[in-house]
């Protein structure tokens, strides 16, 4: 964290006016969460005096704390403001963000105000004589802090921690009371020149896009440090030379003073040096423990600033012995090496939202739930997409041993200024510095899908400049610069689908999947978003599912890909694409077979209890009669002569989807009697894989009609007429494709609404 210390006492004039009155108040009793669509089982474990009580630095640990998360007084003003509004409406909980229900105001974003908060506290007796720190972990996005009417500091960026050095304005004696002022401003700017570093939030949210997540949304604490103190911990393992490279950084003045660091393994001490502070020191180990995800093990570490024998300051952290880099296989693949070995990594994309707490989770074992749940799901990975999580976070990823991808959020313009050329520069050096000491982080990812790129072989050489020891993917999706980094990173969907892995890179599929299923009660919304066919129950997407692991585990071995990362871990608000609820309560898929899945085992699936009337060949391969020939006027009718027709299994194709049966002409006509029950039910659609216009027949009647081409299953509108046509007993379904260009495929299928 960047420690901010007071400006000169000319700066500190009246910025902010004198205190303010509040006009609404309550009493802790009387919070409770703003109403919202949707909510977690931990929402009901929050309350204001027990918010996210966890020491939330696990990297850089001290026993004495204070921690300021609770309700603060909150009011409104013009976001160009420079003082706080004489009277405050109300009171948030804080680090839950503006818009959460969890804040208990659950607002709509305001990105053209700024919001202030205000709260008072006392400092311990204990800690007179010594520097107090304010920290925070992240405020989004433009910030200010003042304490006891002094402007103490400003900050930009919504995803980085800093600290802001108080001694000087806090006020003398013990047990006074001091009044901490907090601004923030998101104005959630995303397509112009000066568009900010946002990830995912937007004022309106849809599609892929969701809820901004305004002021402050992480931990905020006081701590107590002596005049010379450490501020920060680097930690760099090297696997190869067996050895730990720690460096402490010292803040104040303390000449011949040495910093002492002890690392042990469980209760022994394994290694311990002696070195200047701000200096690289290095801890050698006879046999180092190497983490794996099977086995995540961690060091524990001890450092200490001395002084004639003394410690000045102490402060606890953890290390890891992994090594990340990149190898050929026997087969010549280069391939994403962990620890000098190939380890085929196998994720889900993970935004990290929450219905009731947007950015914010609502426990600490909430975010623990997320990373134990991609564990039984067998993932190794994940890829945390377009967000920075507090370091709790990490934290439960180290120790729990999933592999992180580490987005940079991005900033969406494609033609960004100057100005903001060097404001996410400024946030990307803070989130490599904030989160480099956690063993689970392997690469790091610039940007995603071309959103905001820009000066690509630069960015990545900053990157490789701040920490040599990751990967780095210099775009995930999209706009690869050949050459650029040490990952050549495809998006497809359904795909999956990846380039073939390069002399000097390693391929990988960074999303692929997306299998959308609707959960009447879970949801945050009707709007439903995600990729293909809408799918009716978890049978359907545990076997879409295993299809798909099936693909990626071929292009293992075709194509030498070393990752896939499917999309996605939970639903996101109107994205329903998640193996999990957004409320993280129902899994969709059988966990057992997804598990199976990513561990590259695919058993036979029992039949699915509520089968739709004529499965597409996704869930059931079938036999249809096809010719590439045209055929008479009356093909798509009963009692037509078909000794001219061949049989071939769906889906029909070249080049896209699950190919059961070659086609690459221009047409296709197909056949299939299939045989309903006398319960029918009375809304019925097609599902329907089609490159490139289609029309479907249902015994003799136009029932159902597509132009253009999908990319995965997609639900097609079955004609008044089509339903009426279906009769109890013998039917025939008829189709029509017809391709121009690219790649070609053809499966239909019935299925219930």
């Amino acid at each position: 964290m960047m420690i901010y210390k007071p400006f000169s006492f000319s700066i500190l004039i009246s910025l902010l006016g004198g205190l303010a009155t509040t006009t609404h108040a309550q009493s802790p009793s009387q919070w409770h969460p703003a109403p919202g669509p949707l909510s977690t089982k931990w929402a009901k474990q929050v309350s204001p005096k027990n918010v996210l009580p966890e020491y939330p630095r696990p990297t850089m640990t001290r026993t004495r704390w204070q921690n300021l998360n609770g309700l603060w007084d909150y009011a409104l003003s013009n976001k160009e403001a420079t003082e706080a509004p004489a009277t405050y409406i109300g009171q948030i909980l804080v680090p839950y963000p503006f818009e959460s229900a969890l804040s208990g105001v659950g607002k709509k974003s305001t990105p053209d105000n700024r919001l202030w908060y205000r709260r008072t506290f006392t400092v311990p007796a204990a800690w007179k004589d010594e520097r107090v720190l304010l920290h925070f972990g992240a405020v989004n996005w433009d910030s200010s802090v003042s304490v006891n009417g002094k402007l103490l500091a400003t900050h930009r960026g919504g995803y980085d921690g800093f600290s802001v050095d108080i001694t000087g304005s806090l006020k003398s004696g013990e047990n006074e009371t001091n009044e901490v002022v907090v601004s923030a401003s998101n104005p959630l700017r995303s397509d112009v020149p000066n568009a900010q570093v946002l990830g995912k939030q937007r004022v309106k949210p849809g599609g892929i896009f969701y809820t901004g997540a305004t002021g402050i949304w992480q931990t905020v604490w006081l701590e107590p440090v002596p005049t010379a103190s450490i501020s920060a911990l680097k930690i760099t393992p090297n696997l190869d030379t067996k050895t730990l490279k720690v460096t402490a950084s010292l803040l104040g003045e303390a000449s011949g003073a040495k910093v002492l660091i002890t690392l042990l393994d469980g209760k022994k001490e394994v290694a311990q040096t002696t070195s200047a502070p701000n200096t690289e020191a290095s801890l050698s180990l006879s046999s180092p423990h190497v983490w794996t995800p099977e086995d995540p093990h961690l060091y524990s570490l001890k450092v200490a600033l001395m002084k004639d024998g003394k410690a000045l300051d102490s402060v606890g952290s953890y290390a890891a012995m992994r090594k990340i880099s990149l190898g050929k296989d026997a087969q010549g693949h280069n391939r994403i090496l962990l620890n000098n070995q190939f380890v085929f990594q196998i994720g889900a994309l993970d935004q990290g939202y929450w219905p009731d707490g947007i950015y914010t989770a609502p426990t600490d074992s909430a975010l623990k739930f997320d990373i134990e749940a991609a564990k039984k799901f067998g993932f190794n990975l994940l890829r945390k997409h377009a967000k920075v999580e507090p370091e709790r976070w990490y934290y439960w990823t180290d120790k729990l041993g999933v592999i992180v991808w580490q987005d940079m959020p991005q900033a969406f313009d494609n033609h960004l200024s100057a100005e903001s050329k060097t404001q996410f520069e400024t946030e990307l050096r803070a989130l490599i510095a904030g989160r480099h000491n956690h063993p689970s982080i392997v690469m790091w990812v610039p940007f995603n899908e071309g959103w905001g790129q820009h000066d690509t072989p630069e960015v990545v050489s900053l990157i490789k400049s701040l920490d040599p020891s990751r990967l780095v993917s210099n775009a995930s999706g999209w706009n690869d610069f050949k050459g650029v980094g040490d990952i050549v990173d495809t998006h497809a969907y359904p795909g999956p689908w990846s380039e073939i892995a390069e002399p000097t890179r390693a391929a990988v599929n960074g999303e692929f999947g997306g299998v959308t299923m609707r959960v009447p009660g879970h949801m945050w919304t009707e709007d439903v978003f995600g990729y293909g066919a809408t799918l009716k129950d978890g049978q359907l997407v545990t076997k879409r599912y295993q299809a798909l692991m099936k693909r990626a585990y071929a292009l293992r071995e075709e194509r030498g890909t070393s990752a896939f990362v499917y999309t996605q871990l939970t639903d996101v608000e109107q994205e329903s694409n998640g193996l999990l609820t957004y409320d993280r309560a129902i899994i969709k898929p059988d966990t057992g077979v997804t598990r199976d899945a990513n561990l590259g085992k695919f058993p036979p699936l029992a039949p699915n209890p509520n089968p739709d009337p004529l499965p597409t060949s996704a869930e059931r391969p079938a036999q249809w009669l096809y010719t590439t020939t045209a055929p008479g006027t009356d093909w798509f009718t009963l009692g037509v002569p078909e000794t001219d027709w061949q049989k071939g299994v769906a889906g029909f194709g070249s080049g896209v989807g699950e190919v059961h049966t070659e086609w690459k002409t221009s047409d296709i006509w197909l056949r299939r009697e299939f045989t309903l029950s006398a319960n029918l039910p009375s809304k019925l659609a097609f599902s329907a894989f089609h490159d490139e216009d289609m029309e479907i027949y249902i015994n003799g009647v136009l029932a159902g009609t597509a132009k253009g081409y999908s990319t995965d299953y997609v639900t097609v509108p079955m004609t008044e007429e089509g339903r009426k046509a279906l009769k109890p007993g013998k039917n025939l379904i008829a189709v029509h494709c017809h391709q121009t260009v690219g790649g070609q495929f053809i499966d239909v299928g019935i299925v219930r609404q």
